[in-house]
């Protein structure tokens, strides 16, 4: 599935012909380019890797700057790969923006923010305790365990603990606009992560128009 990274620049919003207000995430995606080939005769399946960003080349080890030489390209900040599905590319060959369809359905994954640590009723959205009365149990995590047997805390129980930070894909958003000259798209809605924060758009699998 074709696929380009990107950096989500914030959001804003947008008025169609018909003058309804649309709000949209801004990414700057790609160009990408192609860094290598895979072919079931080498790695037993097909696919191509792509990088994203250009690299300073004192800060990629040797062995990585081997790979791009190979290639014959820069050195990339980010690579991925996807299947290639029946389509054909080639080393050095630029993926943008232009390769994407407007009016079509995507699937964005990225990095949600990172909240640290909270309690559980941030973090799982649990009720709180009585308020009055002197309960002292506003917004405790209330009983963990029984008081006999097993007399522990079954694993994956809800409590307070770290919360974000977590890859989270939000599925068949559309692709509102494309602005090619400054490698932009207008995704419709919110996608995970935070300013700069770096996501994988791809057509979605499911849901297509």
């Amino acid at each position: 599935m074709k696929t380009i990274l990107g950096k989500k620049m914030g959001m804003t919003q947008i008025f169609t012909e018909a003058g309804s207000v649309v709000p949209v995430t801004v990414v700057e995606a790609g160009p990408m380019t192609v860094t290598q080939i895979k072919t079931v005769e080498t790695d037993g399946y097909e696919a191509v890797q792509v990088g994203f960003e250009d690299a300073k080349p004192q800060r990629v080890n040797k062995p990585m700057t081997g790979h791009f030489e190979k290639a014959g390209v820069a050195p990339k900040k980010h690579l991925i790969e996807f299947r290639t599905e029946g389509e054909t590319y080639e080393l050095g060959q630029q993926i943008t923006v232009a390769d994407f369809e407007v009016g079509k359905l995507l699937d964005v994954t990225g990095t949600s923010k990172g909240k640290g640590t909270q309690g559980n009723i941030k973090r799982h959205g649990h009720h709180r305790g009585p308020m009055s009365h002197g309960s002292k149990h506003k917004r405790l995590a209330g009983a963990l365990a029984a008081g006999t047997y097993p007399s522990r805390v079954f694993k994956g129980n809800a409590g307070p603990g770290r919360m974000g930070r977590e890859t989270v894909t939000v599925q068949n958003v559309e692709l509102v606009k494309v602005i090619e000259e400054k490698n932009l798209m207008l995704i419709k809605g919110a996608v995970p992560g935070n300013k700069g924060g770096i996501v994988r758009i791809q057509y979605a699998v499911k849901g297509q128009k």
